[in-house]
């Protein structure tokens, strides 16, 4: 898919991100307001990307053989719940402007767009941080994936063919690249990843004010090292929300 154009800022809800750096660690990844996140990239050494990539394609392939009998269950689980379609393909902005599609789980209704537009008063609270909460398309067996974030697992794919990464800013569409405003062209320096800060963090950030210097903080101080620190955590919070 070819590459796209960074929309301009148009709303004030995309103003600068801030950050303070003390709450944001290794040990807590929360955030607090204070100051603006840089506009600069730095890149990283090859060895880094030779790493990270590495790490990724051994991870994911690993992840996809162990975790295949859970791929089944989840599938027979969602089909027989409505009968609808096992995956739910999203397209996402990736590295330099790549479109792509993500493969998710499905965990609503199978008419959830057409659901939205049904209920203007819904679609209006979502276009504010692209989410509701509570959502009524949400299925039973999708508010259960979406705890326990089981439904981004088939995304093991996505990064075995290098569109995605293990670890990374949330994945975005095109339509949200607006609300970075200033730092669009940041955030499609590095690929998205299937976990990252935003994942781990207590308070799940809702409102782009709160999300973008999360994103912003992992590309500034990207390193193999967080990346395991962010899979370790995120395997802590799988464990606590599904009691295993």
């Amino acid at each position: 898919m070819g590459k796209i154009v960074v929309p301009k800022q148009t709303t004030k809800d995309q103003a600068s991100p801030s950050l303070r750096s003390s709450d944001v660690d290794t040990g807590t990844l929360s955030t607090e307001v204070t100051h603006e996140p840089s506009l600069l990239y730095h890149e990283r050494s090859l060895f880094y990307y030779a790493s990270k990539r590495l790490i990724d394609v051994v991870l994911a392939m690993l992840g996809i053989i162990v975790l295949m009998p859970v791929f089944l269950i989840i599938a027979l689980c969602i089909h027989f719940d409505d009968g609808g379609d096992i995956l739910y393909f999203r397209e996402l902005v990736g590295l330099r402007g790549q479109r792509f599609f993500a493969l998710k789980f499905r965990t609503m209704l199978p008419n959830a767009d057409a659901y939205l537009e049904n209920h203007p008063e819904l679609k209006r609270k979502y276009l504010q941080n692209m989410k509701l909460n509570p959502d009524p398309r949400v299925t039973r067996v999708g508010i259960f994936l979406r705890k326990t974030s089981l439904d981004e697992l088939p995304q093991l794919f996505n990064v075995l063919v290098g569109q995605m990464s293990l670890v990374g800013p949330r994945g975005i569409h095109q339509s949200e690249l607006a609300r970075y405003g200033k730092y669009a062209q940041k955030r499609l320096s590095v690929k998205p990843g299937i976990t990252g800060p935003w994942q781990i963090n207590a308070r799940r950030h809702n409102s782009y004010a709160e999300r973008i210097p999360l994103d912003m903080y992992y590309i500034d101080n990207r390193s193999c090292i967080l990346d395991l620190v962010i899979l370790l955590k995120t395997l802590k919070v799988f464990i606590i929300h599904t009691g295993v």
